[in-house]
């Protein structure tokens, strides 16, 4: 009988010990490097204007020949731009086309483009695939790549080290301003506006020959923003000096517009840059659909070869400007811009205004200016030192054809040349490689003759850049030469504010009656009253199945409402600011609408268009007090929308009505306790001051409170007499079996 192989005991491996990280040391080792990947990396311009995408993509543009000769296919840029940026085709593409003349997203563009690269302004005009586009440099590009190979910036290997690139553009003007630039980074953002690039290079001069040059006059220089897309700013005096001294501010933009008259039409010809054709398109389809605009009886896109356009159709009569003004204030076609100048400057974000980024402009380019003269000197004396010995062998040019076929060994040629002319190596090197047909008398006249020129040359250079403002100056004449050739007119037109028309709801609103609903639960409608209208059938139709009416009256588009709160607050607004909309519609959420408090719920509504002494508000409260308050209480100045202390808060708010002038209305009172009392609305006094807490109305025991208030109450109880008090405060009478309330507590 075989033996039973003993099992080997296999001993188990004690657990892995749990090891523990506080969470700063994960964000610190983990999270951060990420962040700052994105903030130099990728989101946040440099102090040349660019991010990295845009300097790889054009760099590898320029390096591919395409400053002159013709157009490559967009493939092909994308392609080769993946040595320097390996994110993927679709991302560099994206890139090209924002900087593309056809995508009108930049005053400069720097891509000659050709094809369809869609529009800025334009959210569904798509590009063509790179295999259909060609593209070349911009003759503007010149001004970014002028001394790159000059050593004016520093030139760091790309991500796999077979080639290099320059961590800077030594661009000839403030690009960073000319350019528009919006970067979304971690925790930070950057969003740049363009300057006229001719007011851009008047404001650099003008700091370049006076750096403490105010900011004030920078602005007289830089007058504002000019966007590509053109439109009018509405210009703001403290926000643009917030945006020149601080970098932050925001500059409201609107379209700018032409009436055909034969047409009877509005042709829309620029927007704000910020917007779309279609957002536009969208929030006026709305305003029609809504009845808010009834002037427009069509619009439509007739963007064309000649450029953007937006046609408005209107009715006979119908003011176009007044139009545009409400239009204005409805829609997109006015926008803001808000301005957030985040730049890295030595890889630290830093936010600042106009004239500090022109600032630190200048100190970047001085340096770049620096690098290009110190490397066009050490390139001229070097020739300098080559002609020198021209110039000896020119004494005696025998001589140097004796050494040279005297010599047995090749490699004694050059000693033997620096010992009979008395030159160094490399000046012997260059004697012994010229050829010998250029040796005679005539070529070595002709090239000695340039050392003149070339001292004179080393002289000036050395001048200059042991003179800063020199330097500043050469800046300067560097600048006035591009704002000649370059320079284009402003393309958004500048309006003072005080210039401005204001669209005044009330004098452009159409009226016309309409039926106004407020369902329990906070919900606001407005419907256009038709002859076919049931009333009935609508109010079904409001409501939701756990919802309630509260309110339902008549009225005009014109009336204005004030709604009180249970929050002790009251609040003003027309109707003519609510979309009349369809039945099976929900509404309006009320205290969104008016920007309520948190949980804060609407209670009352009524048209309330004037304020008249004899008209009154009746609040109820639970602790069985009531007070009535004159409507002439509530009468505003101005435009002020929302009333503080509109009542008393010594007690919680149960109801509230109104009563007309000399009209006394009957009250039905009902405790927790099932007491019910039944006044006129005139027992309660009148007190002038709205946080009067009143007088008690309805006497009540420990524990009870009053629960509701009726001034409908017939349908729900069906003798009240035994109810009636002619004093207060009264004890109240106790529900009959028959109401219907105690028959449904009961069931």
């Amino acid at each position: 009988m075989a033996k039973k192989k003993k099992t080997p005991i296999v001993e188990e491996a004690p657990p892995a010990p749990v090891l523990y990280q506080p969470i700063t040391e994960t964000i610190e080792k983990n999270y951060m490097p990420y962040v700052m990947s994105v903030i130099i990396s990728r989101a946040i311009p440099e102090i040349d204007g660019f991010k990295p995408a845009h300097r790889k993509l054009l760099y590898t543009m320029y390096k591919m020949g395409l400053m002159t000769g013709g157009r490559t296919k967009s493939a092909n840029i994308v392609g080769a731009t993946m040595r320097l940026n390996p994110h993927g085709d679709a991302a560099i593409y994206e890139t090209m086309v924002r900087l593309t003349r056809d995508n009108e997203a930049l005053l400069h563009p720097f891509v000659d483009s050709k094809g369809s690269f869609g529009k800025q302004y334009s959210s569904n005009m798509k590009y063509a695939a790179p295999r259909y586009t060609e593209a070349k440099l911009e003759g503007f590009c010149s001004e970014l790549f002028s001394g790159i190979d000059k050593n004016a910036v520093d030139m760091v290997d790309n991500y796999d080290g077979t080639m290099k690139e320059p961590v800077l553009f030594p661009t000839t003007f403030p690009n960073v301003l000319v350019t528009p630039n919006l970067g979304i980074a971690v925790g930070m953002a950057s969003n740049i506006c363009s300057f006229n690039l001719a007011e851009v290079c008047d404001g650099a001069i003008a700091m370049l020959k006076k750096p403490s040059v105010s900011t004030e006059r920078l602005m007289e220089l830089i007058k504002a923003p000019d966007f590509p897309g053109g439109g009018t700013l509405i210009y703001n005096q403290a926000q643009m000096l917030s945006i020149f001294e601080t970098g932050q501010g925001s500059v409201k933009v609107r379209a700018r517009y032409s009436y055909d008259k034969e047409q009877n039409c509005i042709d829309i010809l620029q927007i704000p840059y910020s917007t779309s054709i279609e957002q536009i398109m969208d929030k006026i389809s709305d305003l029609v659909k809504s009845g808010q605009i009834r002037e427009i009886t069509d619009f439509r896109d007739e963007i064309d070869l000649s450029g953007f356009k937006l046609t408005l159709d209107l009715k006979r009569g119908v003011d176009p400007d007044k139009l545009m003004t409400k239009l204005y204030k409805l829609t997109p076609l006015e926008d803001s811009f808000k301005c957030n100048f985040n730049v890295l400057i030595d890889s630290t974000p830093r936010q600042m205004g106009v004239k500090e980024i022109l600032k630190e402009w200048i100190d970047f380019r001085n340096k770049c200016v620096r690098r290009e003269l110190e490397f066009d000197l050490q390139k001229k004396k070097d020739k300098l030192h080559l002609l020198e010995a021209l110039a000896k062998v020119l004494l005696d040019i025998d001589l140097a054809i004796n050494i040279i076929r005297r010599t047995e060994k090749e490699e004694d040629v050059i000693p033997n040349l620096m010992k009979g002319f008395d030159i160094d190596e490399i000046q012997a090197n260059y004697i012994a490689e010229i050829k010998l047909r250029n040796l005679n008398r005539e070529y070595i006249l002709h090239r000695v003759s340039e050392m003149e020129g070339l001292r004179n040359d080393i002289a000036n250079i050395i001048d200059i850049l042991s003179d800063d403002l020199k330097v500043r100056a050469l800046i300067a004449s560097q600048l006035l030469e591009i704002k000649k050739k370059h320079g284009i007119p402003r393309k958004t037109q500048i309006v003072g504010e005080e210039n401005i028309p204001v669209f005044e709801e009330n004098e452009e609103e159409e009226n016309f009656p309409v039926r106004i609903m407020l369902s329990r639960d906070g919900y606001f409608k407005k419907l256009l009253v038709t002859p076919r209208m049931n009333p009935v059938a609508s109010e079904q139709k409001l409501l939701k199945e756990t919802d309630s009416v509260a309110f339902f009256f008549d009225a005009t588009n014109n009336d204005e409402l004030m709604i009180i709160t249970d929050k002790c607050q009251a609040y003003k607004t027309k109707i003519s600011s609510f979309g009349p909309l369809k039945s099976g519609d929900n509404g309006d959420f009320l205290p969104t609408k008016l920007g309520m408090d948190d949980g804060e719920k609407p209670i009352f509504i009524q048209i309330r268009n004037d304020y008249p002494e004899n008209e009154n508000l009746i609040y109820l409260f639970e602790n069985g007090k009531g007070v009535r308050i004159p409507v002439s209480a509530y009468a505003t100045k101005g435009t002020r929308r929302k009333l503080t202390g509109a009542y008393s808060d010594s007690s919680p708010i149960v109801a509230v009505f109104a009563e007309k002038a000399s009209k006394p209305v009957d009250i039905l009172m009902i405790s927790n306790a099932e007491r019910a009392i039944l006044i006129k609305s005139s027992l309660i006094p009148q007190k002038a001051t709205r946080t009067s807490s009143g007088v008690q109305l309805l006497t009540l025991k420990k524990g009870q409170k009053l629960r509701e208030a009726h001034v409908e109450f017939e349908s729900k109880f069906e003798n009240t007499k035994g109810y009636r008090k002619l004093k207060i405060p009264a004890t109240g009478t106790l529900l009959e079996e028959k109401d219907i309330d105690i028959q449904q507590l009961k069931i």
